[in-house]
């Protein structure tokens, strides 16, 4: 019988070397993973039985049995769920990093990793956090439906490398073996166990088994006890969700949480409920309290547990919950769905869509409720997943007003630390005001003092700070209550009217000036203009209806994608001194080289107003530098 050695993955590699120097405080996690993973194995045998009797090979009891040798030293958990074939024990634990395993190590990095323990569980690399405790694992395992063959053995030190063998196994599923490094023998203790299954585990709904000693009758002298060892079950198996939420105490929602979530933090808010009529489902939907490091992944899990009539189908089904209430948890169990539903069926079945507005119906109208009644708690909630939530506006067309009513922003009219709803900001529109304005930022700072506000605060018009790098895709354009949305660093925007004939006039004046501009800045710039939304700045630029605005250009450059060079439009505010100034240097020598440098030096000043680099940062230093010696010599 042959053993194979083989290597991990560099991934892997790297994953087992944090997980054996131990960076976790809470090193019983290990425990509530290999439980967790054997119940994933008898979830699938399960319902793979249902349409495969051979699966069962003649026995249907599933349970999950710990054993503990304190002789050898080793703590074993065993399923009899579907198991693993040669082939898919090297994939699943050795040759191929699973999803996530490399944002895991990543996020190790971003992360006080003592403090995070449920990291490993969001990131489904379970497996390998009993390094933290083991210094040798032996995984035996056979598929289900296999019965009279060979099952195999796999074996690792977490030295780099593993070892896969074929050996004999009676019995379908998977046992892990743990051999404890001394440090650690405490798992090896029936009551450290008890304790860590009744933490994590009480709620998996397979009977998690142990033989325990205990006392009992004598069957051979009467009055006197004797120890025997018998199998007890630790976990109370309870279907929180089928029971009367007058039923359910808060330590059990949260407890019931933590088990399906893997986060070590209580829910922020708690939804349950029970709907009859055309379609009769029970529902279980957790709002989280802390976002989840990996939410903003493209590969991010999300979506409920699926069972049907208490026969669970599926881990995350997204068919019952859109895509922006993603990081709302939970278990949705179904009496009309049929038992062998395939993700095809649940795509065009009529019941799923139900469900699914049900559910959505109910997490927004609850936020509502929450955002009226229990603000400060809804702010909480709002800080952590807003960013998700606008997501709604764009992708959920029917009830994108709704979502809308949710949001909270900072605004030139709010009060440090306050926020405003777009309720209140149409409900405060200047008379005549048609749109609603709102500024782009890499911050609230950054929004807050730039220089394209000078005429709104000017004039009393009050601007909605976007702060989240996905506000401008998805608010341009966009319309409440009839209101426009409408960015300030885009279009032409003249707030006083009475303005406009004074602009019209200083324009002709300035007009052969504005011309040379023009033609001097025609590589940089669509078009040059005077300005009415400036008061005390110089000049700005601005895009044009219809262009990606300048913030977030930047943001996609950043992420490294490839965008198209748009020219933007140079805004002269006509009030200011300086554009005096200069139309002074132009009637004295239209063609003087110094003329032109100051145009240079006024575009150079609008792009870092704007957030960008001078085109040139030596000869825009070097023409500052030149002017504040002039200036000091008079």
């Amino acid at each position: 019988m042959t053993t194979e050695r083989m290597e991990f993955r560099t991934e892997i590699k790297q994953l087992l070397d944090l997980m054996i120097h131990s960076l976790y405080s809470h090193k019983e996690v290990f425990l509530r993973e290999l439980i967790s993973n054997a119940s994933d194995a008898i979830d699938r045998a399960r319902y793979e039985s249902l349409t495969n009797s051979a699966i069962l090979e003649g026995g249907g009891t599933w349970k999950i049995k710990l054993g503990i040798d304190k002789d050898k030293g080793t703590l074993t958990v065993s399923d009899n769920g579907i198991g693993m074939g040669r082939d898919e024990i090297i994939e699943s634990l050795g040759t191929i990093a699973r999803s996530g395993t490399k944002e895991f190590l990543e996020a190790l990095k971003r992360e006080d990793a003592k403090d995070n323990p449920e990291l490993i569980g969001q990131f489904g690399v379970g497996f390998y956090s009993s390094f933290m405790v083991a210094d040798k694992i032996t995984v035996i395992s056979r598929p289900a439906g296999t019965k009279g063959a060979k099952g195999v053995k796999w074996e690792s030190g977490g030295d780099g490398t593993f070892t896969v063998e074929e050996v004999d196994k009676d019995s379908r599923g998977t046992d892990v073996i743990l051999h404890l490094r001394d440090e650690e023998k405490m798992y090896l203790s029936e009551w450290e166990i008890r304790s860590v299954v009744k933490k994590y585990s009480d709620f998996i709904e397979h009977p998690i088994v142990m033989d325990v000693e205990k006392e009992v009758e004598s069957e051979i002298k009467k009055g006197e006890k004797v120890k025997v060892r018998q199998e007890e079950t630790l976990n109370s198996m309870k279907a929180v969700w089928l029971k009367e939420k007058s039923e359910v105490t808060t330590q059990e929602y949260s407890d019931f949480y933590k088990h399906i979530s893997h986060d070590f933090h209580s829910p922020a808010k708690v939804i349950h409920y029970k709907a009859e009529g055309t379609s009769e489902f029970a529902a279980l939907m957790f709002v989280p309290s802390v976002a989840p490091v990996n939410m903003l992944y493209r590969d991010f899990k999300y979506g409920p547990m699926l069972y049907v009539k208490r026969v669970r189908i599926m881990d995350h089904c997204e068919d019952l919950i859109p895509q922006y209430l993603r990081f709302v948890q939970g278990i949705v169990d179904s009496s009309d769905l049929p038992l062998n539903v395939s993700r095809e069926i649940l795509q065009n079945n009529r019941q799923v869509d139900i469900i699914k507005n049900s559910v959505t119906k109910k997490i927004i109208d609850t936020f509502e409720e929450m955002k009226e009644s229990e603000y400060d708690d809804y702010l909480k909630i709002y800080k952590e997943f807003g960013r998700v939530l606008k997501e709604g506006i764009h992708f959920d067309f029917s009830r994108r007003e709704t979502i809308a009513d949710l949001l909270l922003f900072a605004t030139t009219e709010s009060e440090e630390g306050k926020f405003r709803t777009l309720k209140e900001y149409v409900a405060d529109m200047k008379e005549g005001q048609e749109e609603i304005y709102y500024i782009v930022g890499s911050s609230l700072a950054d929004a807050a003092n730039s220089p394209y506000l000078e005429a709104f605060r000017q004039n009393g018009f009050e601007v909605i700070f976007m702060t989240d790098d996905i506000d401008d895709f998805i608010f341009n354009g966009f319309e409440y209550k009839g209101k426009k949305f409408h960015s300030i660093t885009r279009g032409d925007i003249t707030l006083d009217k009475e303005k406009t004939g004074q602009i019209e006039e200083t324009r002709k004046k300035y007009e052969k000036l504005i011309d040379l501009i023009k033609t001097t800045l025609s590589e940089d710039v669509k078009d040059v203009r005077l300005s009415g939304r400036l008061t005390d700045t110089v000049c700005c630029l601005v895009a044009d209806e219809g262009d990606l605005d300048p913030t977030m250009e930047r943001l996609l450059k950043a992420m490294g994608q490839e965008v198209p060079a748009i020219k933007r439009i140079l805004e002269l505010n006509p009030t200011h001194p300086l554009f005096a100034a200069m139309n002074r240097a132009f009637e004295k020598d239209a063609r003087s080289d110094e003329l032109k440098e100051y145009i240079r030096l006024l575009y150079d000043q609008a792009l870092v107003l704007e957030g960008s680099k001078p085109k040139d940062p030596a000869a825009f230093s070097k023409a500052i530098a030149k002017l504040m010696v002039e200036n000091a010599n008079k």
